[in-house]
């Protein structure tokens, strides 16, 4: 009993600790330097499983090839205006930030609200394929356990609904 009792003690302090670490920024990671479009491509996905990209295409020999492999977007009208609308989509979302928007390049910055963990997603129009490039990404960790795939394929649903 008194096992179990120091036990839960200890829990409880890791878990404090944790959101703490959070709170006090300590778990945000550093912004990567290498973003934005280099010879027609977004980053390449990480090594861990921890983002996606529909750009994995290009790297067949990546470890993550297969785990990060997401369709890219689909563009309405034109790609500014695509872009836009999806500005207007992350602009709803809960803690997202516009970074950075140009006409044919948006980078949000999505923040988790209790561990203050932060995502880096970017978004390309690429005029040669006629579609909306996408890369998102955890910035530490090496699992995010879905919720890049699942915040890209949440503004895919919200775009096709607009």
């Amino acid at each position: 009993m008194v096992i179990i009792k120091w036990l839960l003690i200890v829990m409880a302090l890791v878990v404090i600790t944790g959101v703490l670490a959070g709170q006090l920024g300590l778990l945000k990671g550093t912004p990567p330097a290498d973003l934005g479009v280099h010879e027609g491509r977004l980053k390449p996905p990480s090594k861990t499983p921890n983002s996606v990209s529909s750009q994995a295409s290009l790297y067949p020999d990546h470890p993550q090839h297969a785990y990060a492999s997401i369709p890219p977007l689909p563009v309405k009208d034109d790609g500014p205006a695509t872009l836009a609308r999806i500005a207007g989509i992350i602009k709803a979302m809960n803690g997202a930030q516009i970074v950075k928007m140009d006409p044919d390049y948006l980078y949000a910055q999505f923040t988790t609200r209790i561990m203050k963990y932060v995502d880096d997603a970017e978004f390309w129009f690429d005029p040669a394929a006629g579609v909306i490039q996408v890369r998102s990404s955890s910035r530490l960790g090496s699992s995010d356990l879905g919720v890049n795939r699942e915040r890209i394929e949440f503004i895919r649903q919200k775009l096709e609904s607009s």
